[in-house]
């Protein structure tokens, strides 16, 4: 990335809605422009755990005008991340499909463990680069909206994640639905937010940790008080948590609070947000925490500046442990992918040399990828392998990939074999239509888990929805098994919107 380009990251939370902006300078990132709407998405979840449709349009709106901004960017300068409010949501589809469209950029919605390793880079990229620093073992907890995220690492190094379901907006309408601070609610929300954390104290023990740091939302917000208070700025303590709940008991509720250092905008979700805070500090014998500049927005956009490096080989070895992890045969994955990918080639010539600069070089990627993760579900189940490997990779965590990139993945696993109309709305982009062709055709040359004959067959695309498949005159004669499985795919092929034309 040359320097003086811009970067932009774009991160949905549960509680606000996060732009920023910034200029590459050798290697680093500094600030142009933070532009921050506050949403409360986590508050628009329904009893079914569906969005209100208030809470769509205030997140439309919202990104309506980060567009605005946004205009002249180009899709490698720009990544939208959304998080657990978006996972859980059952019609996120509805919201999504409109947010693309309003904003002009793709939005991934990314798995907690994701969410963690990105705060965990934004958080380590921030602080001092030095012999000490980068020797310390560092806890960071980020407390959002709906979920908190726990991270040891060192260095640039995220080497323990997890994301647990308690969050300030979430723990708030819980405990505190009306607004009112007492000393029994608050003993309630610290003993439940306890119970969902309890399990952290195996993994990020005070033995584990030298340095703890709080990253974005509820500990800034709680720092920013303590430090109008008098306390040392940038530091959260014990002592002034105490202080803390001693201030909103006193003040009993969020009408009546009034305190130095605290946005009109966090009071209806700190009551949530000091118990969950509380708790961490109690089960993880904090006595300090350090507040930390850098947030998830920042870990992705260094790894937007990284992207065609580290991100790749971080997807790349997280694709080869989980086919390692079920047992697929590498011999045949190998194979499969280099005859898929020979294939891909022919239908998008764009896509050779595989570059992830453009679209068909990333298309081709992903096909490579797909196809070293076909036979993961062999381990379950031979005969429904690939309906097995399309459900491990829905519901996997996979560091460096976004949730909605692990479904593009599985619903070509899940289409690699068998009828098609299961994966009807995939079918309805073309470059997934062509990604599975060639994935489909390359499992049938390889069927007998033998090399295929090279360039045994020329694939091409007649017209907008039809393909072609042409073969020499002798090769149904030579390869007759091959053939009855080609014919039977463009059988296949005619139950969907698709086209394939079988000629010599």
């Amino acid at each position: 990335m040359q320097n003086g380009s811009l970067l932009a990251a774009v991160d949905l939370g549960s509680n606000s809605f996060r732009l920023e902006i910034g200029r590459v300078d050798h290697g680093q990132i500094h600030r142009i422009e933070y532009l921050k709407e506050v949403v409360r998405q986590g508050a628009g979840l329904d009893s079914a755990r569906n969005l209100t449709p208030e809470a769509m349009q205030r997140g439309w709106e919202a990104l309506a005008r980060f567009g605005e901004r946004l205009a002249g960017f180009k899709r490698s300068q720009v990544r939208v991340v959304a998080t657990q409010t978006l996972r859980e949501a059952r019609n996120r589809d509805e919201f999504l499909l409109r947010a693309r469209t309003v904003l002009g950029f793709g939005i991934d919605v990314i798995p907690g463990r994701e969410e963690a390793r990105l705060i965990y880079q934004g958080v380590a990229h921030m602080l001092p680069h030095n012999d000490v620093s980068d020797r310390e073992r560092r806890l960071v907890v980020d407390i959002g909206g709906r979920s908190t995220e726990m991270i040891i690492g060192r260095a640039l190094e995220a080497q323990v994640m997890e994301s647990y379901r308690v969050g300030s907006v979430a723990w708030s309408l819980k405990h505190f639905p009306q607004g009112q601070f007492t000393a029994p609610a608050f003993r309630a929300a610290e003993i439940a937010a306890k119970a969902v954390l309890d399990d952290a104290l195996s993994s990020y023990g005070a033995d584990r940790w030298d340095v703890a740091y709080g990253a974005s939302g509820t500990i800034g917000a709680v720092g920013d008080v303590l430090a109008a208070s008098g306390a040392e700025p940038g530091l959260v303590t014990r002592e002034g948590l105490d202080w803390l709940l001693d201030r909103l008991l006193k003040a009993g509720s969020i009408e009546r609070l009034r305190m130095d250092g605290m946005r009109e905008d966090r009071k209806a979700v700190i009551g949530g947000g000091v118990s969950v805070l509380r708790a961490v500090f109690d089960l993880l014998d904090i006595r300090e925490m350090k507040i930390a500049q850098g947030a998830l927005r920042h870990g992705v956009l260094y790894e937007l500046l990284e992207r065609d490096d580290s991100v790749a080989d971080l997807r790349a070895a997280t694709v080869a442990r989980l086919a390692t992890r079920f047992a697929a045969d590498a011999a045949q994955a190998r194979r499969v992918g280099e005859t898929a990918a020979a294939l891909y080639v022919q239908l998008d010539p764009a896509a050779r040399g595989g570059s992830t600069a453009s679209r068909a070089g990333r298309a081709l990627r992903k096909l490579g990828w797909a196809a070293q993760l076909h036979e993961i579900g062999a381990l379950i189940s031979h005969s429904d392998c690939h309906k097995h490997g399309a459900y491990i990779l829905d519901n996997v965590d996979a560091p460096g990939f976004a949730s909605n990139e692990l479904h593009q993945l599985s619903q070509l696993v899940l289409g690699h074999r068998g009828k098609l109309r299961k994966i009807e709305t995939a079918l309805e982009d073309d470059t997934f239509a062509a990604q599975l062709l060639a994935l489909r055709v390359a499992v049938i040359l390889c069927h007998a888990r033998r090399d295929p004959e090279p360039q045994a067959l020329k694939l091409a695309r007649s017209d907008a929805r039809t393909f072609s498949v042409n073969h020499r005159a002798d090769w149904a004669d030579t390869f007759p098994q091959s053939a009855h499985l080609l014919r039977e795919e463009v059988l296949a092929w005619q139950k969907t919107g698709w086209k394939v034309v079988l000629g010599n």
